[in-house]
């Protein structure tokens, strides 16, 4: 099975690399940027291309891994030599109906949004597929995303909003939780390197414990929860604060602006 990718990026390359040892495929990616392109056939052993031609459209599934902006304008270019490939969007805030309608109303597309920890193969993946896409485009699709992490199959594709929010902006919310815990540790008195050291070691134990336990988060947490111990009053402090309903609030805010920016593109 031939893969072709249109752009080069950190996504682009994140799957490549997930997929490279698959005796089965050959992957194919088109970027300006000859330094990438030599980068992944030197690494991945993904043939290239600095220019797209017809040549490179000649593939079972083609992956559209470039920007929002630019898509229109790329969709002009490849919707004459659409034919039966399968077609996979990873543009945020694109929908299946616009895509269609930029390819003179070709409808054999799968639109999916990776988050970033895909990079590092650890990803969450929303997939959305249009009535045109049959049960093999669909286990190829999967495939390729599952090389990235893990995937969630949306039946309807406005829920990519409500996903976005979470997968999407979830490793910033994180990323801001290290940040504040890390602050903690230093108002504690301790310095700044020890601070990162503890927060981010801290985090990275527990979600490892959360993997491999098989247990869920709220079992795990009661587990450490003591009564009138001390993590309690973290606890506590927390639902005083009302976190869960700060999580709720800032979800709906980035869904919100999700649908938003995907209305202006």
């Amino acid at each position: 099975m031939r893969i072709t990718f249109i752009g080069g990026g950190n996504m682009a390359s994140a799957i490549i690399a997930g997929l490279h040892h698959a005796s089965d495929l050959a992957l194919h990616v088109v970027d300006r940027n000859f330094d990438k392109c030599q980068r992944m056939a030197h690494e991945y052993g993904a043939t290239y291309s600095v220019q797209l031609s017809p040549e490179d459209l000649q593939a079972d599934v083609i992956v559209l891994a470039i920007k929002p902006q630019q898509l229109q304008a790329l969709c002009a270019d490849i919707a004459p030599h659409l034919n039966e490939q399968l077609i996979i969007s990873v543009a945020a805030g694109v929908r299946t109906s616009k895509l269609a309608g930029w390819l003179n109303g070709y409808e054999r597309l799968v639109w999916v949004m990776p988050n970033t920890p895909a990079q590092v193969g650890a990803g969450v993946s929303g997939i959305y597929a249009t009535d045109a896409v049959g049960d093999h485009e669909r286990a190829v699709a999967e495939r390729i995303f599952q090389a990235v992490g893990k995937t969630v199959w949306l039946d309807d594709e406005t829920r990519m909003d409500n996903l976005t929010a979470i997968t999407g902006c979830g490793p910033a919310y994180v990323f801001y939780m290290v940040e504040a815990l890390q602050a903690a540790a230093i108002a504690q008195g301790f310095s700044e390197t020890d601070a990162r050291s503890m927060a981010e070691g801290t985090f990275f134990g527990a979600v490892k414990l959360l993997e491999s336990s098989g247990e869920d988060a709220a079992t795990l947490r009661a587990k450490v929860t003591s009564k009138k111990g001390v993590t309690e009053q973290g606890i506590l402090s927390f639902t005083e604060d009302g976190l869960f309903d700060l999580f709720k609030r800032a979800a709906e805010r980035a869904r919100a602006r999700s649908e938003e920016m995907g209305k202006l593109l």
